[in-house]
């Protein structure tokens, strides 16, 4: 993982194998079972954009996904996907979002959400430089979604969680509290002024 995120290569057996872009890097974790799995080190989670945390469905949801499994009578079930968008234009799209406008007070913003995962108790880990950089870029993507050009501090509030809950640790004796990151990150967040 370390490879394929940082070099953007994968080497097997003294063979090195480039990436093409764009590529992407899922990793999935059951927070169950255990044996036999082990939490991604601290600086490997750093190089996730985000952790999208996925409960279990309601009724309806379960509901359909029975349907469709039931509808597909044994096929394929991504003989039917289409392509949408071509890697070409996935990395036309991302030379745009760099374009985006972000005033200096954003950019301070971001570093004082980021510098108060450091400094509060309540956390045993903060987020690194690597976050700060996380949070700018996803400000930015958010921002081209809403079809505008610059960032707003509702856009960085909007994404601060799913990228910082996994690069935080909650001190351990906040954590047998019950304490989760996302807690801490959006306390953190409440009390840092918005700027204007």
């Amino acid at each position: 993982l370390f490879e394929v995120m940082e070099e953007r290569q994968v080497t097997l057996d003294g063979e090195t194998y480039r990436m093409e872009t764009p590529f992407i890097v899922i990793a999935t974790q059951n927070p169950i079972e255990q044996e036999g799995t082990y939490r991604l080190p601290e600086a490997q989670l750093d190089r996730f954009l985000f952790k999208i945390v996925i409960d279990y469905p309601n009724l309806a949801e379960e509901f359909e996904i029975i349907r469709r499994e039931h509808e597909t009578k044994g096929f394929n079930k991504t003989d039917n996907i289409n392509r949408v968008i071509s890697g070409a234009e996935i990395e036309t799209f991302q030379l745009l979002i760099r374009d985006i406008v972000v005033e200096s007070q954003l950019m301070a913003y971001i570093a004082n959400i980021v510098q108060e995962t450091r400094q509060t108790p309540l956390l045993y880990l903060g987020a690194s430089p690597r976050a700060s950089i996380a949070v700018l870029n996803a400000a930015k993507g958010v921002a081209a979604l809403n079809g505008r050009d610059f960032i707003t501090p509702e856009d960085i509030k909007d994404i601060a969680v799913p990228v910082l809950r996994h690069r935080v640790i909650v001190s351990p004796e906040k954590e047998m509290e019950g304490l989760k990151a996302e807690q801490v990150i959006s306390e953190i967040i409440a009390n840092i002024e918005v700027p204007r």
